[in-house]
């Protein structure tokens, strides 16, 4: 019985997704449901079929009416979007070369009274802590949370109700950054719903796309199967 639907890595200059289509939808309407997740306009995309693991170009998706399966796409190729107008809709909102920034010295943070640099030098966190308290705090281990293993599927406790934030883990242990403040989990999302890209303060950590990496409290990470959300899923919903 031959496939009926395909998954594919959907990977345009700011989104960068998992996603499941079907073989009969033509290329108008996949163009169509391409703008939902990557904000290019249908007549702006160019769809590229390439291999996943080096980026190379297997053919052009050029034909509207064409149904994708026409194609031959495999499971777990990628379809990169290309923006021919970069300056419209998709890249106004990513440009922020033109977006004035707030900046503030050391000098100046320093300064206020309502910090958490402040904070911690009051309660004595982090870097402030005396030699004592860093002796006397017990070592986190990663054998308190056996089932967060690097290359688990798991999903993100946020703060934002009804936001899912799944992905995989990529990174379970002490870090540079936050000495002595206990475990960190690496997390490369399934959708840009990160702070950077597996680097933190020039230490790498792992490897993923902007945007899609994030460490978090293992307290807030949850192991099991979570796949992907695909646009079947956000189709079902009103």
């Amino acid at each position: 019985m031959s496939a009926t639907s395909v998954s594919v890595f959907v990977s345009s200059p700011d989104t960068h997704s998992e996603r499941k289509f079907d073989l009969h939808t033509t290329i108008g309407q996949l163009k169509t449901r391409l703008e939902h997740i990557t904000g290019i306009t249908p007549t702006s995309q160019k769809l590229v079929l390439s291999r996943t693991e080096d980026g190379q170009q297997i053919r052009v998706l050029d034909d509207d009416s064409r149904p994708l399966g026409f194609y031959s796409p495999a499971d777990f190729q990628t379809i990169q979007v290309v923006d021919l107008n970069p300056m419209g809709p998709a890249g106004m909102y990513s440009d922020v070369s033109q977006v004035e920034k707030f900046e503030l010295s050391d000098e100046q943070y320093a300064k206020r009274d309502e910090s958490l640099l402040k904070f911690k030098q009051a309660n004595k966190f982090g870097r402030f802590a005396d030699e004592h308290q860093q002796a006397s705090a017990p070592a986190a281990s990663t054998a308190s949370y056996p089932d967060i293993k690097v290359g688990a599927r798991c999903e993100v406790e946020s703060e934002e109700e009804g936001l899912q934030k799944r992905g995989t883990v990529r990174f379970f242990g002490s870090t540079a950054f936050g000495k002595g403040t206990g475990l960190w989990v690496g997390v490369e999302y399934d959708e840009p719903m990160g702070k950077n890209d597996g680097s933190v303060q020039g230490h790498r950590y792992f490897t993923c796309p902007t945007n899609h990496g994030a460490f978090v409290r293992p307290e807030r990470v949850t192991v099991g199967d979570f796949p992907p959300i695909t646009l079947i899923d956000e189709d079902e919903e009103i």
